[in-house]
């Protein structure tokens, strides 16, 4: 194609969509990661999340803090301090295009310095440090996921994360294919949204309604470590979305597992998309 004299395209950044926990395309949690977003606002990368509208949308950037890069992440309604599934799927992208070497690494984002061992077949990390409340009210929180008292099990609901706060039901098996999200009420809560979880004292499976950042269901992350702290060390099997009829088994299960002090995220990913975006956007 010839372009005429003057005519003047705008820039373009080269963006991938990636599968994360899965090494089958369209069978896991799905990324949007934008390269060489450096120079971008906070306005403009929000908007191009919003475009994507996928539950995250990450940004590896420098690093300007002594790590190896410094990753964004943005739901198409607010930023992130950290969340897993993006810190998982930009790491193991990362390296698979060469711009991260095999092994450990350090990624910074809103919750710190986190640690990210990356190879071909994925990524583990450690999310941010902990945190864990005292016993709530669980009305609130089983209005907003259309559950009632009579779903719950074991202790008390509480807020707990590990760089974003969840509210954790713990409840019978058969209610997290019931779970229905209210967003309203999900917004209004005052943390990232609502977890609901069904566990045997060792393993656990579970829905995550993020409503408080405009998510209506993410389909898994980092986001059960909190449960470790509401009720023990747990091995985590998470059942991403209603497709699974929420105990199903069906699907990617996303493994958190404990490793000495740590708790960690493991996942692969596989590509689903690749191409570049149009920057003719305000700032």
């Amino acid at each position: 194609m010839t372009v005429p004299d003057g005519v003047r395209f705008p820039p373009t950044l080269g963006y991938q969509v990636v599968d994360v926990f899965t090494g089958t395309a369209y069978a896991g949690n799905p990324l949007a990661v934008v390269l060489d977003a450096d120079e971008l606002s906070t306005g403009q990368l929000q908007a191009l999340a919003r475009e994507f509208n996928l539950s995250e949308t990450a940004y590896p950037m420098v690093a300007t803090d002594r790590a190896d890069y410094r990753l964004r992440i943005f739901t198409p309604s607010v930023e992130l301090p950290f969340a897993g599934h993006p810190s998982v799927g930009a790491a193991w992208l990362l390296h698979s295009l060469g711009r991260l070497p095999a092994g450990d690494v350090v990624q910074s984002c809103g919750a710190g310095r986190l640690a990210v061992t990356v190879s071909a077949d994925g990524a583990m990390l450690t999310g941010g440090p902990p945190s864990w409340g005292h016993g709530l009210d669980p009305g609130p929180l089983l209005d907003a996921v259309g559950l009632t008292a009579g779903d719950l099990v074991g202790v008390a609901p509480r807020w707990c994360g590990a760089g974003l706060d969840f509210g954790y039901l713990l409840v019978h098996p058969g209610a997290l294919a019931r779970a229905r999200p209210d967003q309203a009420r999900l917004a209004v809560l005052g943390g990232a949204g609502v977890s609901v979880t069904a566990w045997d004292g060792r393993s656990a499976r579970s829905r995550v309604f993020a409503g408080g950042v405009g998510v209506v269901e993410d389909l898994a992350g980092l986001e059960g470590r909190g449960l470790e702290h509401c009720a023990g060390d747990v091995t985590l099997v998470h059942v991403p979305g209603q497709a699974n009829q929420g105990a199903t088994g069906v699907g990617p299960p996303v493994w958190g597992e404990q490793a000495g002090e740590g708790r960690h995220e493991v996942g692969t990913a596989v590509v689903l998309d690749r191409g570049r975006q149009l920057l003719d956007l305000g700032r």
